[in-house]
């Protein structure tokens, strides 16, 4: 079994590139050998990719196939460079280097078999730039324009010789544009081990595919939309909704309200021209004022009482097995807050589902009480009511299709928009991100923590968790034992985490509680054991540990995300995406958190009075569970 603690990427590229060309001696690492680029010396550790070793020193060569999320390709051959002494041009992603070489990078043999290439790639490449999603961010396009390509050289196709696959509810594969470049596939495969596409066929009828050629509806597709933030071209893409969203907007019978998860806030700027870590949380509630929505609230609201919720569940799971002796109850619990990690353990690990918690994300919650408490509240009627979710996930535009959704009596959330989708709108309303005046999000459900901001990234699902855990069972501030309540062992983005609290100490069983549980006094002296994982090739190797009764089945609480670094990478988020933005954004993130007056679910005042005037039962009551929690079993036929 794989080590727990490794990430999907598995190994540093270029030990990925010693193993493609069979080096595997490991005696020299450590060592250092000398190249030569552009006649610029410079020493490597041997096994450096040339293309590593030329962006050390500011030398870009350009590339399609590579991606620094995934293992080696070596396939589209637009790196290419010219090492002395080799008869034929080597890519650079794939060429490790292990002995003193010299290196010309733009050579007139190199720029003409670049440019070959991209002749070759636009010969198949069906459609015009004007209307596609990916137009000014495609890399195709781009490099066309950098090797100054102004006509056709061989031909171009007349007609689209693929049919676009718009079936799934999350994304829509148009293969007309695809260039073979298998990051879907790598993507889908080694980052998230679903394994829904594969090249098939070979030379010049290869073409990526589904099992068996079936539209993603019918296959194991889990939604996440990776594959769309890795290709290079518009050959993927979410599937949009934004006519019906400006529809309902032009519809002055219809009373049109939108929540903003807290990933998107930290990257939308992307969209704008600006730097990776830049929150525009505020602005964009005036932008949102701007095109038309009625209300702008926060989904922050939701995240802060699904930790009530799912919390309580797990206090009940504990009471249950520790207390009751029931041995019917499934631990760890998992998280349910991720869509995709919902589909995966669907398809791949059916008999764990027992494991998931029955709480709802954050948006499905706030769905269904948007159109009953809100409704009510304010004297409109539901079926008038569209609800919008501004979401970072290509999964919620599943989710929020799921029959099972409508605990309302209606659809609980009407449309899904992506991070990159809102950004267009703002933009077809002529409206100036970055430059806007902020505003605040509306009431009642414009009060939130810093609790919920961090779901956006991995480990914040949890780390809002135990800042509850502890001071509702503990009796004691959170700050007690983390400084400035920030739980650093739950932070961070290696593939896998594992952390143990202590409960050394118990106060008394909170109000909003006592009905559930008499005291405490059964969790004195027990330790918490808790895992967190993101990306669902880590969510395998944590169902095998368990299946195996390694460290994780000890667990008693599990956050799963289906996207890597969590929320903040997901399938909707603006292009590119790579480790360093990935971590950018999680620092705009931390930094909202630090700057919330309160920082803990359980002191949400909104969420507090949601409870006093409306779920009157309390956390997991009869009307918090006919609204907030759902159950997750196998749909045969409900695939898509």
């Amino acid at each position: 079994m794989a080590n727990l603690n490794e990430d999907v990427s598995r190994a540093p590229k270029s030990m990925r590139a010693q193993t493609i060309t069979g080096i595997t001696d490991t005696t020299d690492i450590g060592a250092t050998v000398r190249v030569e680029i552009d006649g610029k010396e410079l020493k490597v550790p041997i096994g450096t990719t040339i293309l590593e070793a030329a962006r050390s020193i500011g030398v870009r060569i350009p590339t399609l196939c590579y991606h620094e999320d995934l293992c080696i390709a070596g396939v589209c051959r637009i790196c290419v460079v010219e090492v002395e002494g080799q008869r034929t041009l080597q890519a650079s992603c794939a060429y490790p280097i292990t002995s003193p070489i010299k290196v010309k990078t733009y050579s007139s043999k190199v720029r003409k078999a670049r440019r070959h290439i991209l002749d070759l790639l636009l010969s198949k490449h069906y459609g015009e730039c004007y209307s596609c999603f990916r137009n000014n961010n495609c890399e195709l396009q781009s490099l066309a324009k950098e090797y100054g390509v102004d006509q056709f050289r061989f031909g171009h196709p007349e007609k689209p010789l693929h049919e676009v696959d718009a079936s799934s509810y999350s994304v829509i594969r148009d293969m007309n544009k695809c260039i073979l470049c298998r990051r879907c596939v790598r993507t889908c495969i080694d980052v998230q081990e679903v394994g829904v596409l594969e090249a098939v066929g070979r030379s010049d009828k290869t073409k990526i595919e589904t099992f068996a050629s079936k539209p993603l509806s019918e296959v194991i597709c889990i939604n996440c939309g990776q594959c769309i933030n890795r290709c290079p071209t518009g050959a993927l893409r979410a599937n949009d909704p934004t006519d019906d969203v400006w529809a309902a907007i032009d519809n002055p019978a219809k009373h049109v309200v939108i929540q903003t998860a807290p990933a998107p806030r930290a990257g939308i700027g992307e969209c704008f021209g600006l730097e990776p870590g830049r929150a525009l949380t505020f602005e964009m509630n005036t932008a949102l004022r701007r095109c038309g929505f009625d209300k702008v609230f926060d989904t922050n609201f939701t995240a802060d009482l699904t930790i009530i919720e799912e919390g309580t569940e797990l206090i009940l799971r504990l009471y249950k097995a520790l207390v009751k002796k029931d041995t019917s109850i499934a631990l760890p619990q998992f998280t349910s807050c991720s869509p995709g990690w919902i589909k995966y353990i669907e398809h791949f690990y059916p008999e764990m589902l027992k494991h998931v918690s029955s709480a709802k994300s954050p948006q499905q919650m706030f769905g269904a009480v948007i159109k009953t408490y809100y409704a009510k509240k304010n004297n409109i009627d539901p079926k008038d009511i569209v609800t919008v979710a501004l979401m970072p996930c290509s999964a919620k535009k599943f989710e929020c299709n799921r029959p099972e959704m409508c605990d309302s009596g209606f659809k609980d959330i009407d449309y899904g928009l992506t991070t990159r989708e809102l950004a267009q709108m703002i933009s077809e309303a002529g409206i100036d991100l970055p430059n806007l005046e902020k505003s605040d999000f509306d009431d009642p459900f414009g009060t939130a923590t810093g609790s919920g901001v961090i779901f956006a990234a991995t480990g914040g699902v949890m780390e809002a968790a135990i800042r509850t855990v502890v001071e509702l069972v503990c009796g004691i501030k959170v700050e007690n034992l983390f400084d400035h309540a920030d739980v650093i062992p739950v932070r961070g983005f290696e593939g896998v985490r594992y952390a143990e609290l202590p409960i050394k100490q118990v106060g008394p069983v909170p109000d909003i509680l006592k009905h559930l549980v008499p005291n405490w006094d059964w969790l004195k002296g027990a330790t918490l054991k808790v895992g967190v994982c993101h990306g669902t090739a880590n969510a395998k190797k944590v169902l095998d540990d368990i299946k195996a009764g390694g460290k994780f089945s000890e667990c008693h609480f599990i956050e799963f995300m289906a996207c890597p670094g969590g929320c903040l990478g997901g399938g909707g988020q603006p292009i590119p995406t790579n480790p360093e933005i990935r971590k950018k954004r999680a620092k705009a993130i931390y930094g909202e958190d630090a700057h919330y007056e309160i920082r803990k679910s359980h002191e949400n005042p909104a969420v507090l009075e949601l409870y006093s005037q409306f779920l009157t039962d309390g956390p997991c009551g009869h009307l918090s569970h006919k609204l907030l929690h759902t159950d997750y079993t196998p749909r045969g036929k409900y695939i898509a």
